[in-house]
């Protein structure tokens, strides 16, 4: 045979172990398997808004969401009424500055807001109960209004109540306001499919449990299949990152709920205030912040629960020099949780909308044509200068799939880019929930 000619010879294959071995093994670890396929069921593949805009329980209205859209363009038409005003402004490059412009111009008329948290915690504050009981049932009568209208540009996809959290001055409080929210909501026809839930400053595991318990009760109550309500966790203690024993409390809060946790919400003030940082330096970029969701993010990898950033109290409001000021500090800490895999955050201010889905746009679009091509090169199992394996092709097609959801990238240029339909990004970004591998179209 020639020297680098494969051999094509036919030998005889022989083992040592007995198949009995293989299948003993396979006994053994049958209870770990379950556990991990329950543990660790990977990302649910459904879209993930880019952000979450919280408003108090007595300011929001049916016109809330376009007034946000309509104030968002104001500002752009006075701060920067083009593409290269915006770009100037952000240190955009020059060649996505006229696609991410127009774009964000786009969804502020089209669909403004993605997630809309109606607030009933600290941005509303304590109010006389019958106060308080009134605005539940207001906000549940607007939600499923909204829900039945339906028309994105003055109903985000997702929408939901922050109630009080489970500390014993304020649970009653909170449980009764969940419960009148929820209840309206069902006696005007049936909960939204984009209802979203968010219990905060969680510290004991146990809380988690307690929220998880009203979910079953009025779920039973209501007729609803089990586990149709979920919560998000806004994560806000220094004790829910580390206990008292010195584990990862945010961990065992994730296994508390249940498979009812469906997001792991960053508070930036109250966290840092916990740690003892100062006022002046409450900032998402903080020392004491990256910790806190380095450990969230190592806690929720995996679980099917998802990350989202704080905000910044930095509103772009006065004279122009200052709305630049607000609007690049903003643009910049959007894309520095972009690049540390937090594709959430919150915005406090009609004013943050712009450099949001700037910033968001640009990360997308100036690494869509590299993330397509080593897409598109492995599934044809192409060489190129970087070998991808399959948790590559994982987070490209991942990468893809949020560019679409959120508007940066448009579906016709992604398949003519990569050759793959969106089911097939999506066999890639979630291979547990579909096939291991991706015929080459």
């Amino acid at each position: 045979m020639t020297q680098g000619e494969p051999e094509t010879t036919v030998t005889t294959v022989t083992t040592t172990l007995s198949d009995s071995v293989t299948e003993e093994i396979g006994a053994a670890l049958a209870a770990v398997d379950a556990e991990l396929e329950r543990r660790y069921p990977g990302d649910p593949g459904t879209r993930q808004p880019v952000h979450t805009v919280y408003v108090p329980g007595d300011a929001v209205t049916a016109g809330t969401v376009r007034a946000w859209g309509d104030q968002a363009l104001a500002l752009l038409d006075e701060h920067a009424p083009d593409a290269a005003a915006l770009a100037a402004v952000l240190g955009l490059d020059p060649q996505l500055a006229g696609p991410v412009y127009d774009r964000v111009r786009a969804k502020l008329t089209r669909e403004p807001v993605e997630d809309l948290r109606i607030d009933f915690e600290d941005g509303y504050g304590n109010r006389p109960d019958t106060e308080e009981d009134a605005a539940a049932a207001r906000a549940a009568r607007l939600v499923a209004r909204a829900s039945a209208d339906g028309d994105p540009a003055r109903v985000p996809p997702f929408l939901g109540i922050r109630l009080k959290c489970m500390e014993a001055p304020v649970r009653a409080r909170g449980i009764r306001t969940l419960d009148i929210f929820l209840t309206h909501l069902m006696d005007a026809g049936e909960l939204p499919a984009g209802l979203v839930l968010t219990l905060p400053k969680v510290t004991y595991a146990e809380q988690v449990t307690a929220m998880v318990r009203l979910c079953e009760q009025f779920e039973r109550a209501k007729g609803l299949a089990p586990g149709r309500i979920g919560f998000e966790l806004q994560i806000e203690t220094s004790q829910s990152i580390l206990g008292p024993d010195g584990r990862a409390t945010v961990a065992r809060m994730i296994e508390a709920a249940e498979g009812r946790a469906t997001g792991l919400h960053y508070g930036t003030f109250d966290y840092s205030a916990c740690c003892g940082v100062s006022a002046a330096h409450q900032s998402p970029d903080h020392p004491a912040a990256d910790h806190a969701k380095a450990v969230m993010q190592v806690a929720a990898a995996g679980t099917g629960v998802r990350l989202s950033d704080g905000s910044t109290n930095v509103l772009p409001v006065g004279p122009t020099a200052q709305v630049h000021s607000a609007w690049r500090l903003h643009h910049d800490l959007v894309r520095r949780s972009l690049a540390r895999a937090y594709y959430q955050g919150w915005d406090m201010h009609p004013g943050h909308l712009p450099t949001r889905y700037a910033a968001v746009y640009a990360f997308y679009r100036e690494g869509y044509a590299a993330a397509a091509a080593r897409l598109a090169a492995y599934a044809r199992h192409a060489e190129g200068d970087v070998m991808d394996e399959p948790a590559t092709a994982k987070a490209l097609s991942g990468y893809l799939l949020r560019g679409l959801d959120c508007g940066a990238l448009a579906v016709d240029e992604v398949a003519d880019a990569t050759g793959l339909t969106r089911a097939d990004l999506e066999g890639y970004a979630s291979p547990r929930r579909g096939a291991l591998t991706v015929a080459a179209p």
